[in-house]
Formats: C-alpha cells, structure tokens, sequence
C-alpha cells in the first residue's frame, strides 16, 4: 500500500514519542474529517435520540441543552487539540497524562485514563448498533402497528450492525478512506434532502415558534432542574467522540497541524447542523402526546415526525434511509477508532495479554487482534439490551461518562499544573486566557455530567428501569483494579520507547515538535542519548 511522502518526518515524530510508525498514513485530512464526523454524525446521532430529552425538558432540552453542550464540548475539543498538536500518537488521553504527570503518579494515572478511554470507545460502538436498531424496530412498528418488538429483536439487529462494521474493518481497510469520505458526502445529502422534503411537506402547518424555543416538559420524576439537566444526555451523545482523530492520528501525514483543525471543526459543524436540523424537525413535529403523538409513537419520535410531516408512510421510510445508513458508517468508523485506542493501550502494555493485542496483520495492515477484542466486547455489552428497558439510556450514558472523563483527567492536571506543562514550540496552541477558560469550562461540564448521567432517567427506579451505567463502570473499575495489582505495577510504565526505531537511544522529554532534521541533529551529537 503506497504511504505518502511526508511519512519519514511524520514516522520521526511518532518515534520520538517513544513508538515505531506500523500503520499506514493513508487517511486525508478530508478523509479523516470524515471518519470524524460520521463518528460524531451529530445531526443523526441527535434526531435519533430525541426520545433522551423529549420527555426531560421538552423542545428547551432539545435545542438549547445543545448549545450548552456544544460549548462545553467545544471548550473540551480546543483544550485536547493542544495535547493532540504537541503529541500526535494514537494513545491519546493515556499517553498524554504519562507526559505531563508527575512520575510518581505517572503509570497509574495513565493507567486509570487508558482503561477508561478503552471502556467508553467500546460503549460508544455499542451505541451505533443500539440506535440504529431502534429506527428499524420503529419503521416495522409504522408500518404494522399490532407488531410488538421484544428485546431480543434489538439484540439482533445490534449484532447486525457490528457484524457488518466488523466485516469493513477487517477486509476494506484500504478502502475505509473512500468510505469515510462517502459518509460526509452522505451525511450532508441526507441533511439537506430531508430538511427541505420535510419543511416543504408540512407547510405551512408549522408549530408555533414559543413551542419549538421555549416548550418545557417534565416526564421524568424528577425535580424540573434536574430533568433538564438529564436531557443533556442527548446532546452529549451527538458531540462526544471528537477524541476519534487522536486516536486514528498516526494514519494521516503532517499529523501536529492537521489533527488539532480536523478536532475541532467537526464539533463546530456538529453544533451547527444539529441545531438547524433539530429545530427544523420541532417546527414539523406535530402533536406530542396522544394517539399519533411524537412520544407515545412506537415508532419512536425521529419515525414518527418524519410521518406527521410527509402524511406518507413510504415517504417517512425512505427519508430514515438516510439517517440509517449515518449510523452504520458511524459504527464502522467508531469501530475503527476504538481498535486503533486498544491497539495503542495494549502496545503500551496496557491490557491482559497486551503482547497478542498489539500485533499488527502482516497483510491487512491492522491490529486484528484489537478489532477481535473490540467486537466481542460489543457484544458482551449489548447483552444490556436483554435485561433492561433503559438499556439507551445505560449504554450511552456509559459511552458519554467514559469519554468525558478521559477528555477531563489531562486537562484537570495541566491546570493544576498552571497549564504549563505543554510544549512552547506546539503548532496549535490557545492564548493564555482564552485557554484558562476553555480548560475550566470543560472541567465544569465533566464534573456535573460525569454524576447526573448515572442518575436513573426516571422515578420511581425499578429494576428493568435503573440506569446501568453504575452497574458497568463498576465491573470495569473492579477488573482495572484488580489487572492494576496482577500485571499493571509491575510492567506498565506508561507509554514504551522503541529503541530500535530512534538508534540514538532514549529520547523522553524531547520537545516532541522539533523538526527531523533537528532530531536528526541532535543524535548524531557525539553519540549522546537524547535526555
């Protein structure tokens, strides 16, 4: 497979981050762009889990718990760019808290973020096959309304889903470039094809604008406040996963400058699209209650307005073909990710039998090993939607808190730090002020979801009702804990050096941006080791 021209200064730089270049950079900056944005698929990822804010909060959870969200995620997204420009390795969170960690909480710190960041990357997967499952399910319902969907229905279709995504991964990687820009272009036809079908079916019996920006409902239990607050699940879902271009960053060339841009803009144009697209579907909404109603449909609300605004079952069918078709590229694409994050945490000696899922497939040029792991958990995970009906609300509750968290542990110790702990000569990097805010902000918004999204979406809790969010994050935390006193204090140490790819000796500590040439410099000088 050709690499591009730039790979030497590139592979240089992943060297001096203490790791030999084993990935092929065939990605684009607009096929990563791509693969970035059919993983936040924000548009799509929000329509398809309005039933999260509908009932807590109503049309102000909808629209404005997204600006809320998109701003703190924005905050979150400038603050890792910097990270990302100073240390592009697909590591990510765990490799960067082990740069800038002081070195007696150094491994385990990493340690702690790597696991987390591998859990909520698995979740995330989950949540692809789990929505998409949903829509098929709800367009049955549409069309046979005496049809009742059991659990294990869900269950299928989600195995469907990442059976295909797995399939892609495998045997197409040298295609997923192509499919990654196919879904951009998709994402962004479906976009504009189903707004405009819809806006011009349902005129001019639009809802009234006080609902559509100010409309409050509170289905929940739970005090109003908190309610709203709950319903910021859903805007978290349609923006997190940013982190997907840290982790796919060794595949695209010029990495520093290119990675941090792409990071961001596919945030910005999340916010975007989604706010339109959200408020485009709340003035064709209709109804929200009763027979035909957006939130008692079985159809489920995304099916269901897209029926109100049409008046045609067939119509509303083939318009969902589009958000459908979102959701596999995203599973493919997350799917991709989170193979390439367990790869890097297993090449860092991270995980059980960490030798077995580093490897790299002679002829498919991917961690194989890793894409196995990646996809049996999946399915282990999905076993939530066998036991719960609040298996939505636990699945991506678990990918959003994961994340999240990540996102906030090396932010939180560059602050304590007096955010001084990132290399000056960094391509991409805030002014002092400006980065304050950011990194505080974003803190903010961990701290306040990472504990309301293990709350139960709704009162009086029950069995089949609790959020099972707490129930996973405490079996990851008791395997962590427990593979942390077996194997992880004695052999992990954070992120490895290759010794054989620098031929100078080690080189932690160097300024991770310096030129090849520089490098090149430097260990020539009287056969010195790099300090």
């Amino acid at each position: 497979m050709p690499r591009h021209p730039g790979d030497d200064a590139d592979a240089a730089q992943l060297a001096a981050l203490g790791h030999k270049a084993e990935l092929n950079r065939n990605f684009s900056p607009l096929a990563m762009l791509g693969l970035a944005f059919a993983i936040l698929n924000s548009w799509t990822a929000l329509s398809a889990s309005l039933s999260l804010a509908l009932p807590s909060g109503g049309s102000t959870s909808v629209l404005w718990g997204l600006i809320t969200a998109g701003i703190c995620n924005l905050s979150l997204a400038v603050s890792l760019a910097e990270f990302l420009s100073a240390y592009p390795t697909a590591g990510g969170q765990y490799h960067w808290v082990a740069v800038i960690t002081p070195k007696k909480w150094m491994a385990l710190l990493s340690w702690i973020t790597g696991w987390i960041n591998v859990s909520g990357w698995i979740a995330l997967v989950a949540s692809g096959g789990l929505l998409g499952s949903q829509l098929i399910l709800g367009t049955i319902s549409l069309w046979n309304p005496n049809f009742v969907s059991q659990r294990w229905h869900a269950f299928l279709i989600y195995l469907g889903y990442n059976i295909v995504s797995f399939l892609v991964n495998a045997f197409m990687t040298g295609l997923l470039p192509l499919i990654t820009k196919s879904a951009l272009i998709w994402s962004i036809t479906g976009f504009a094809v189903i707004s405009i079908t819809i806006l011009a079916c349902a005129s001019p019996n639009y809802s009234s604008a006080s609902f559509v920006f100010t409309e409050f409902r509170n289905d929940t239990g739970w005090p109003n406040g908190i309610a709203w607050l709950l319903g910021l699940l859903q805007a978290g879902l349609g923006l997190t996963g940013f982190d997907a271009v840290a982790h796919m960053i060794e595949e695209i060339p010029n990495p520093a400058v290119e990675g941090p841009k792409i990071m961001i803009a596919c945030v910005g144009i999340g916010i975007g699209t989604g706010f339109i697209f959200l408020t485009i579907l709340l003035f064709v909404a209709g109804q929200m209650d009763g027979p035909d109603g957006v939130l008692s449909s079985t159809a489920g609300p995304l099916l269901q307005i897209l029926y109100n605004a049409t008046g045609s079952k067939a119509g509303a069918t083939c318009l969902l073909l589009f958000p459908l078709v979102c959701l596999m590229f995203a599973t493919i694409g997350i799917t991709s990710t989170s193979s390439r994050m367990t790869y890097a945490f297993a090449r860092d000696r991270g995980l059980p039998y960490s030798r077995f899922f580093a490897k790299v497939h002679a002829t498919l040029d991917l961690p194989l090993n890793a894409l196995y792991l990646t996809q049996v958990l999946v399915v282990i995970f999905g076993l939530i939607l066998l036991g719960s009906s609040a298996a939505l609300n636990a699945i991506i509750s678990a990918s959003v808190v994961a994340l999240g968290v990540s996102y906030g542990i090396p932010i939180a110790i560059n602050c304590l730090q007096g955010r001084r702990k990132l290399p000056a000569s960094r391509p991409f990097r805030l002014p002092s002020w400006l980065g304050w805010i950011a990194n505080l902000i974003g803190l903010a918004y961990v701290i306040v979801t990472t504990v309301l999204f293990l709350f139960p979406p709704e009162l009086p809790v029950t069995g089949s009702n609790m959020n099972y969010c707490v129930v996973v994050f405490f079996i990851i935390l008791v395997i962590s804990v427990v593979q942390w006193f077996v194997d992880g204090r004695k052999n992990f140490t954070g992120p490895q050096v290759n010794v054989d790819e620098l031929q100078a000796g080690v080189v932690a500590g160097m300024d991770p941006v310096m030129s090849s040439t520089q490098r090149q410099d430097l260990s020539s000088d009287d056969g010195k080791e790099l300090k």
